[in-house]
């Protein structure tokens, strides 16, 4: 099975399929929407690291013009979905050659006429996609074909574009918007190829720019055009590789095949014994390729990845937890440039511990260019009173920078890579640990440093003190400056000395030595349990379905202060059970599955990046067949209508990169047990007992291995 596909139109799925369908090339994803849709059904192209804001509403990342706006015209009648109800209609996404199709027939007063499009986000020219339309009449009469540039695109918080320049030129149409709040301009070019005869005109509004072409169809011959377009913006890193004038749809589809043949020659898994688990783990690597900013400077992946302006369009610690992980085992550049980002935006983390009195880089829960904070203090709207509700995201979620530091170890373990350090890292990590050594408070008569008023992982419970999984990284974080400032000492000295001036690091790393020693991290009690937070246990035990009961309106926020779950023991996700994932080491089995138990039946999941780290720590207790159905959880978030779309009155709807990744960690590093042991891979299998085995190529330190799993035998070959 290679290929997602649906034999059916429903109006009401528009925004999942603009989903389910989605092509890109980390530069721009483009939504698979249809080709007719206007803003009213979200179709977009959505720009990698490009922002704006209107008035106050929230800044958000901005969408091109559309080249791909295209339909049909039968004896003056347009004929689009939804507006007109077809006859039939198939929709799919080839997943390893990244190419959408759609075919639709219409019945006309003259007869059937029936649509066919395939298209792609070019992976082998970031800049490109190309479109193949075709028609097909069952009568002999007279078709148009509308294509063209529309620039009236969707936006949740704009409109976006100032300015729109439109022109035709040589047979290349354009339309440039230019952004209100940074001037920034993003452009969409297009050119047409044609096998056939036809009057063609072109025509102009203040927004779009369209070619009429008109045929005299014959019954049962099949028309096409072959459209190739160019997006480009005024802040590229790399300059347009294909020129639009020369530019040939076939070649430009032969070249993005052969691109994904070779990213998939590493980053495919194989399973045996389960197919359908096979094809949503190969799905969700698909939609982690098509996000990857591959080639592209100081660029991170948004939370929703490149499937439009959910979330802002904002980086968050998804990205690093979730995500990074895939990267360094099958594109280690890719995660360089993760890693990269936070480094060249660390005077936006700078600043944001300023603005909260902090020291060191307090990086933005919902980043932007630069690290520019932009989650607002008003996060979503009471779907009662309509008037936005005062969160603490912003304000509280200290553990963003620590998923950052925990990033930067996974990186340099998996790569072997410490000369990143150099390059910024070392700094990046110092100045983490320096917010969080000003975070640390004492009792007057305590011994340890406690941390209070925070945000965990589970943002339903906010300003809570000596949130575990927190006080946790945080120790993390003292630990890694302190070992890798050593590092750099006996290794990078002029770098060093460079940092020792600026910090006086002969004090400060002393200071963070006493602060990883001497923080309190919570303990299991009598009962094997980790109180995820001081008082959490006094809560009212309640359970999931009890707390979904009280509900008014299914769009309520659970969390904040007068959420259904905010005075109960219900969670949004993994709180200590991605503390006990993420360090597995220090504990027992018995204490992980004590904790398991505990807290799976109190998680609503409410957050995509819960289930992979149930499945996680579940493949660490022995138990395959418990982690099986939160990895499938994880591994489909993507491929079925029905998940989380609203947080008060805000849509959040979108791809989830962050679950699609967990799904990755939970299959290689749960069933397959990878682990890097002195700079080698090995595992440790625990497979779901339907399971025959596993396949899979990954990169470790440079070198690429094929890891060939079975029931009772594990082989692991360098390539």
């Amino acid at each position: 099975m290679n290929k997602v596909k649906i034999n059916k139109y429903l109006r009401e799925l528009i925004p999942f399929h603009g989903n389910h369908f989605l092509t890109g090339n980390g530069y721009f994803g483009v939504r698979g929407t249809l080709e007719e849709y206007t803003k009213e059904h979200m179709p977009c192209i959505n720009m990698a690291g490009i922002y704006d804001r209107v008035g106050d509403k929230w800044r958000e990342s901005v969408n091109a013009p559309n080249p791909l706006y295209t339909y049909i015209v039968s004896g003056g009648k347009k004929y689009s979905l939804p507006d007109v109800e077809c006859e039939s209609h198939m929709q799919e996404l080839d997943i390893y050659r990244g190419i959408h199709m759609r075919k639709t027939t219409w019945r006309t007063e003259q007869g059937i006429v029936t649509v066919t499009c395939e298209r792609f986000a070019s992976m082998a020219n970031q800049h490109a996609i190309g479109m193949k339309y075709s028609v097909c009449t069952n009568y002999d009469g007279e078709v148009e074909i509308v294509t063209g540039i529309d620039g009236d695109v969707w936006d949740i918080n704009g409109p976006h574009f100032t300015k729109l320049l439109i022109s035709e030129n040589d047979k290349i149409l354009s339309v440039t918007g230019i952004t209100g709040e940074m001037g920034i301009s993003v452009t969409a070019q297009e050119k047409v190829c044609t096998d056939f005869d036809a009057e063609i005109s072109t025509e102009k509004n203040n927004k779009s720019v369209f070619r009429r072409i008109r045929i005299k169809t014959q019954k049962d011959k099949i028309y096409t055009i072959k459209k190739t377009a160019v997006i480009s913006s005024s802040v590229d890193d790399n300059p347009v590789i294909e020129d639009i004038k020369s530019a040939d749809y076939d070649k430009m589809k032969n070249d993005s095949i052969n691109a994904w043949e070779k990213i998939w020659e590493i980053s495919k898994v194989e399973i045996d014994g389960d197919d359908e688990a096979e094809f949503a783990l190969n799905y969700s690597i698909y939609h982690l390729n098509c996000i990857a900013p591959r080639n592209l400077k100081s660029k991170s992946i948004a939370a929703r990845g490149l499937s439009g302006q959910v979330y802002k369009g904002a980086v968050f610690w998804d990205t690093e937890m979730f995500m990074i992980d895939y990267y360094m085992h099958t594109e280690p550049e890719v995660a360089k440039t993760l890693l990269k980002y936070r480094i060249d935006t660390i005077n936006g983390a700078r600043a944001k511990a300023d603005e909260y009195g902090l020291q060191g880089a307090y990086y933005a829960w919902e980043s932007q260019e630069g690290g520019i904070e932009g989650c607002s203090e008003y996060n979503t709207v009471d779907v009662f009173t309509k008037r936005p509700m005062r969160t603490y995201f912003r304000d509280k979620q200290y553990h963003v920078s620590a998923a950052i530091v925990y990033a930067f170890m996974k990186y340099i373990n998996a790569t072997g890579d410490y000369g990143i350090l150099a390059e910024g890292g070392a700094e990046t990590i110092i100045e983490c640990a320096r917010m969080y050594r000003s975070l640390l408070l004492k009792k007057a008569d305590g011994n340890l440093y406690e941390v209070h008023d925070v945000v965990g992982p589970d943002e339903y419970h906010e300003r809570v003190n000596n949130n575990a999984y927190t006080n946790r990284m945080i120790k993390f974080c003292f630990e890694k400056a302190v070992e890798y400032t050593e590092y750099i000492k006996n290794k990078y000295s002029s770098y060093y000395d460079k940092l020792n001036e600026k910090y006086d690091l002969d004090k400060l790393i002393p200071l963070f030595k006493t602060s990883a020693e001497e923080i309190l991290i919570k303990q299991p009690d009598e009962n094997g349990i980790i109180e995820q937070f001081d008082g959490y246990f006094g809560l009212e035990d309640a359970s999931v379905p009890e707390v979904r009961a009280r509900l008014i309106d299914p769009k309520e926020y659970w969390g904040g202060a007068y959420g259904v779950a905010a005075d109960t023991q219900v969670i949004k996700q993994a709180d200590v059970v991605a503390m006990l994932s993420m360090f597995k080491d220090d504990y027992s089995k018995d204490i992980m599955q004590k904790n398991l138990e505990y807290y799976e039946p109190r998680t609503e999941h409410g957050s995509s990046l819960s289930a992979c780290m149930y499945s996680l720590l579940s493949c660490y207790t022995g138990d395959a067949d418990a982690a099986y159905p939160l990895f499938m959880k994880s591994a489909s978030a993507d491929m079925a209508p029905g998940g989380k779309e609203w947080i008060g009155l805000i849509y959040i709807g979108g791809t989830h990169p962050a679950s699609e990744g967990g799904a990755w960690i939970a299959a290689v590093k749960g069933f397959a047990g990878l682990d890097i042991i002195e700079g080698k891979p090995i595992c440790r299998p625990c497979l779901p007992s339907h399971w025959q085995g596993m396949r899979f190529n990954i990169i470790v330190q440079g070198k690429l291995y094929c890891v060939n799993i079975s029931k009772d035998k594990v082989d692991i070959k360098i390539q």
